[in-house]
């Protein structure tokens, strides 16, 4: 079954953000094309007016602020690179070098799932870099978790020890930096959009507490493990983008009217609870299979697909059916080297030719 973004019969009506709610949104992700943005100082940042402010407080923060946005854009690229919308909004290449072009432009106002996505995963990449640095002990008003370095079970030989990754410091300074108070905000559509992103801040968040694991290292002679030192870790961020890709796919359409709180869409389906790690949005997605340069959608036209593939990168999916070209690409590589005493080494040069396909 196809799972990709169709037509919507309703995006002439959709909401998208105006004014002073566009200019909250991602700014920071520009941050990613700095060299060493904390030398140039807050005020020359891409951040808006209440992130500048907390820059200026907290520059030491800057070089973990560039690496999250860093990793969300990475992992987004990563998770849609087989996708109609592969997390790129221009026609640039998709090796395209950070910073060579706008990263996201409609997405961010659309109330999409691709918006949804793209604001968990960048709230979650900030949870992460700034977590870590503090677990290097790169800040002074955050190291490792202190509420667990005593304590464990003596009876089952364990205790907490070690440097257990802080996550709520990294929760907390994400919230301050990223979430807009929806009071700020003027107009329904607006505070629709909003409290949408806010929600999916909150789930990016929520994926990289939850994917938290334990590690643990023995002590004993000859390696018994008759004690173990355990501390807390986050995963991968690999790990918690492949989770964030699952909400996406399973995320929840929600009504373009708030009331006391958000609700899902079908009026059938309204009793059924909306968890704080659900992906939500309010419209659905465009047509990603052609060009649309007033949205700044590249379309799919020249992607490379898969032949045999049938899944998302497979050419029917990818090229819309519009069928797919095939051109032969020749590969020369050296090959079966010897090492020749003394002192050389003397290969083959070997040719293979590969069929390339990409979308019509």
């Amino acid at each position: 079954m196809e799972r990709h973004p169709c037509i919507s019969p309703f995006a002439s009506k959709r909401p998208r953000f105006t004014g002073a709610s566009q200019k909250t949104s991602l700014w920071w992700l520009g941050i990613a094309s700095f060299g060493v943005p904390e030398k140039l100082g807050c005020a020359n940042l891409p951040l808006n007016s209440r992130q500048k402010e907390l820059c200026k407080r907290k520059p030491y923060l800057l070089p973990s602020i560039r690496e999250g946005a860093r990793l969300g854009i990475q992992e987004c690229r990563s998770q849609f690179r087989h996708e109609r919308w592969n997390c790129m909004i221009t026609a640039a290449s998709t090796t395209a070098p950070m910073g060579a072009g706008p990263l996201f432009g409609y997405e961010l106002s659309s109330g999409t799932k691709e918006t949804a996505f793209i604001y968990a995963v960048m709230a979650a990449g900030l949870v992460h870099s700034v977590t870590r640095s503090c677990s290097a002990g790169n800040m002074t008003e955050c190291s490792c978790d202190t509420t667990l370095q005593n304590g464990g079970s003596a009876s089952e030989g364990w205790h907490w020890g070690g440097c257990s990754d802080d996550v709520q410091y990294g929760m907390w300074f994400s919230r301050k930096f990223l979430d807009f108070p929806i009071k700020n905000t003027t107009g329904k559509e607006n505070k629709v959009l909003l409290a949408m992103n806010l929600h999916n801040n909150e789930a990016g968040r929520q994926a990289v507490a939850k994917l938290m694991s334990v590690d643990c290292r023995c002590h004993g002679v000859s390696g018994s493990c008759a004690v173990k030192t355990c501390w807390k870790t986050m995963s991968s961020f690999e790990k918690i983008g492949h989770l964030l890709k699952d909400k996406y796919e399973n995320s929840i359409q929600i009504s373009d009217k708030i009331k006391r709180k958000m609700r899902r869409r079908e009026k059938d389906q309204r009793k059924i609870p909306i968890h704080k790690d659900d992906l939500l949005y309010v419209n659905k997605s465009p047509n990603y299979c052609v060009e649309d340069k007033k949205l700044g959608i590249p379309g799919t036209q020249g992607r490379e697909c898969n032949r045999t593939s049938e899944g998302a990168d497979g050419c029917n999916l990818l090229c819309c059916g519009r069928g797919y070209n095939t051109h032969v690409v020749r590969h020369v590589e050296r090959c079966e080297c010897k090492f020749i005493w003394c002192c050389y080494v003397r290969c083959r040069r070997c040719e293979s030719m590969t069929d390339v396909h990409t979308c019509k």
